[in-house]
């Protein structure tokens, strides 16, 4: 079975040496091998305590968190603060439930077929690119790409703005840097610092996120000028969104802190999957031909309607198996707010909860060939196979992503076009390296060609 690009699983003094020589900071090679096997255990010597949960148990004890025990770590939320402020991506306990009340309207089904347009519109845009591209034989940033097509969905649903305006362009070229050279998790504050410790960002990375959050106040302050009726987008509804409590909405600051996130969440994390999606699609051609097969069988020659990807069950799982090799979010800590017990762990306070998508989707206990890209595990006839809490690309429990199901529409949509319209073709794809920054990322751009497809 063909398994993509991942890095070699080392012991963990080994592991340590070799990102300290590398210097680029991966999480991912980071990893000691027993991360992958334990159901739970102490990693490495630091500051904090590190304790890795795998076991789907003791996960849900954690992302459920019914006592408030367990909120984000400060480490992610000192590197998100200056975009995010206290948002739903990285607030808890009663801050944490009103937002999560007042937002969540906004991702019905009803509102998912009403952005439906303006996904495809997006797509419509990009196609048109792709076809001159193929026209003229040039290469193209695969990774760029599909962070380009997911922003201007993103702009569109959100603001009714395509990425053409040059404000969507500065926001998305800010929000790039920043995702780029945020200070997440350092390796040598993840070893010394103490727990609780403020993490201090460059001054251009701060720049970034004044840059966009002055960018989203001007939208948001075009919305407010006029009659919320006069809008029918995701902003629109977030700006009428009441506590049903006091009756009160979202403060200017909170609106700039949850429309961050939307772009954070919305368009980087979709982008991410993708990429590795088209890779794998690129390396695989019977899997590429599989997806037109189902495109064809489902809509003919025609255009795609929410109807029809909706029933596009391979190309769906398609993604899925691309969330769980790659999610978009590898690493999910948490942080001990007091002294806890988890499963037979007693931890202390300031201890980190590494809650890790990458290792329980790799987990050699919950997955048969767990490196394999193999969607058809997610098909009805094997759905007896799936470990029930092992899944979590969009969290779990209360927490799971408020927009899981806006994201698995568009990227449905977006790998059926492409893949029925293209052939894309990844240049040097057996040399690309997977690492963890805010996302997971190959470790170089993607160039790739494009050929359009006579049938």
């Amino acid at each position: 079975m063909y398994e993509p690009p991942r890095p070699t699983s080392l012991a963990a003094v080994a592991s340590l040496l070799r990102v300290a020589m590398r210097g680029d900071g991966d999480l991912l090679s980071l990893l000691p091998a027993k991360a992958y096997r334990v159901d739970a255990g102490w990693l490495g010597y630091s500051r904090r305590s590190i304790l890795i949960v795998n076991d789907p148990e003791m996960l849900r004890e954690v992302m459920t968190d019914p006592l408030d025990i367990f909120p984000k770590s400060d480490l992610m939320v000192g590197a998100l603060e200056p975009l995010v402020g206290n948002s739903i991506f990285v607030s808890h306990g009663s801050v944490w439930r009103r937002q999560r009340r007042m937002i969540e309207p906004s991702f019905s089904h009803m509102r998912l077929g009403k952005a439906f347009a303006s996904m495809s519109a997006a797509v419509d845009d990009y196609e048109t690119r792709l076809d001159a591209l193929a026209a003229e034989g040039g290469t193209f940033s695969l990774d760029l790409a599909m962070s380009q097509i997911t922003a201007d969905i993103i702009c569109r649903t959100v603001f009714s703005t395509s990425l053409k305006s040059q404000t969507a362009i500065d926001v998305f070229e800010a929000f790039t840097f920043f995702e780029r050279t945020c200070a997440q998790v350092e390796l040598r504050r993840l070893i010394f610092d103490p727990p609780f410790a403020s993490i201090p960002q460059a001054p251009a990375v701060l720049e970034a996120c004044e840059r966009i959050r002055r960018h989203l106040s001007d939208l948001v302050d075009t919305h407010l000028a006029e009659s919320p009726l006069s809008w029918d987008d995701i902003a629109a509804e977030i700006i009428a969104a009441r506590d049903l409590d006091t009756g009160a909405g979202f403060t200017h600051k909170e609106l700039l802190d949850q429309l961050g996130v939307m772009f954070l969440a919305g368009h980087e994390t979709t982008a991410s999957s993708l990429t590795w999606a088209f890779l794998i699609l690129s390396m695989q051609p019977a899997l590429a031909d599989r997806v037109r097969e189902e495109v064809r069988e489902v809509a003919g020659d025609g255009p795609l309607t929410l109807e029809h990807v909706r029933k596009m069950s391979f190309v769906r799982n398609v993604f899925r198996e691309s969330l769980r090799l790659y999610p978009p979010i590898p690493f999910m800590p948490r942080v001990a707010a007091e002294a806890a017990t988890i499963g037979r762990f007693k931890v202390k306070r300031g201890a980190m909860i590494m809650v890790s998508p990458w290792t329980i989707h790799r987990h050699r206990d919950h997955w048969k060939h767990p490196h394999a890209f193999d969607p058809d595990r997610f098909s009805a006839e094997r759905e007896h196979e799936l470990v029930p809490g092992a899944y979590l690309p969009f969290g779990l429990g209360p927490r799971t992503c408020v927009g899981a199901g806006f994201a698995t529409l568009e990227a449905t949509l977006i790998l059926a076009r492409l893949i029925r319209r293209y052939d894309i073709r990844v240049a040097e794809a057996a040399k690309v390296r997977p690492i963890a920054r805010l996302t997971i990322r190959p470790q170089r751009q993607l160039m790739a060609s494009v050929v359009r497809r006579t049938s």
